[in-house]
């Protein structure tokens, strides 16, 4: 009898990115309790350049590069990704084989002195790597002073707690996947800050030409989850935009999904903001849960038809 091949999966190595990719593998072990599996680390640029703020990393996609490299390698044969790191756009000769089941959405608000957004005092020092954070936060609190922060979650929790920022916002997801639940101290509902293009979310990669393994992966896959993301990337590749653009997206499947979304509506909500935050532009459709693509590119031409391509082309 021949026995199976062994599959790895790679990831990258801060805490976060490998609890996520731990998650996967439990996922993969439960289900195929006969395979073999095993964990490679793949240091990726964003990685290696944890201190330098986002905008002096060249190109898009600084923390899957490698990862994907590294799969046409054929170094690993699947890859863990946070979902909002991945761009719109297809690598070739690699599928997105698997979308498990969406973790929380929301942005959180950290802050040791236990301050929601609405009572923090004015002149408060809130860090955040995210432009889209940042224009959100700024209309709710023009009061407040918004900095840039970079580094791995742990290090974003440190540098609040000793003083150098009075409060952060982070993704809720990775805060409950790393166990800090307790750290939290406010959840933002999206009416105040609209979460990332894939917020929550996790992208399993494969070769496209592996039948098996992307078999394999796909046993994993959330229908929910990709139906709401596939709409929420259309949306984003049809603005034309990135992880560094302040865009923001959430879609929303309504009712129980089977696999094909048929019959069901898919609620899509997106945001389109000037770099300077002057201006936002806001826009929700429903529409067949069954044709996400649609929906999404839907929703971005009517927020182009109300001006979003100049937001986009105007810089500060």
């Amino acid at each position: 009898m021949t026995s199976l091949r062994t599959i790895t999966l790679g990831t990258r190595g801060s805490a976060l990115a490998r609890c996520q990719t731990e998650l996967v593998l439990g996922e993969l072990q439960r289900l195929h309790p006969g395979r073999s599996f095993s964990l490679k680390v793949i240091a990726t640029l964003g990685d290696r350049a944890s201190e330098v703020p986002f905008e002096r990393l060249e190109g898009e996609g600084v923390f899957v590069k490698e990862l994907e490299a590294a799969l046409l390698n054929k170094e690993v044969d699947l890859a863990v990704h946070s979902l909002k790191d991945l761009p719109t756009g297809s690598t070739p000769g690699l599928a997105l084989a698997a979308f498990p089941q969406r973790g929380e959405v929301r942005d959180v608000l950290v802050c040791p002195r236990g301050h929601t957004l609405d009572n923090l005092p004015k002149g408060s020092r809130l860090g955040t790597s995210s432009p889209r954070r940042a224009i959100q936060l700024r209309a709710c609190r023009p009061d407040l002073e918004v900095l840039p922060i970079r580094g791995n979650v742990d290090t974003r929790l440190r540098k609040v707690e000793e003083g150098q920022f009075d409060a952060i916002v982070l993704a809720a997801a990775g805060l409950e996947r790393l166990g800090r639940r307790e750290r939290i101290t406010q959840y933002l509902p999206p009416e105040v800050c609209l979460p990332a293009v894939g917020q929550g979310a996790l992208a399993v990669q494969a070769r496209a030409g592996d039948a098996e393994v992307v078999a394999l992966a796909a046993s994993i896959d959330h229908p929910p989850t990709r139906l709401a993301v596939t709409a929420e990337r259309a949306f984003l590749e049809a603005l034309g935009g990135g992880c560094r653009i302040p865009i923001a997206a959430l879609g929303q499947v309504k009712g129980d999904v089977p696999s094909t979304g048929s019959g069901l509506r898919l609620e899509l909500e997106g945001l389109v903001a000037q770099e300077d935050g002057s201006r936002m532009l806001r826009a929700r459709l429903t529409g067949e849960a069954s044709r996400p693509e649609k929906l999404g590119r839907a929703l971005a031409d009517e927020m182009l038809a109300q001006g979003a391509a100049k937001l986009l082309r105007t810089k500060p």
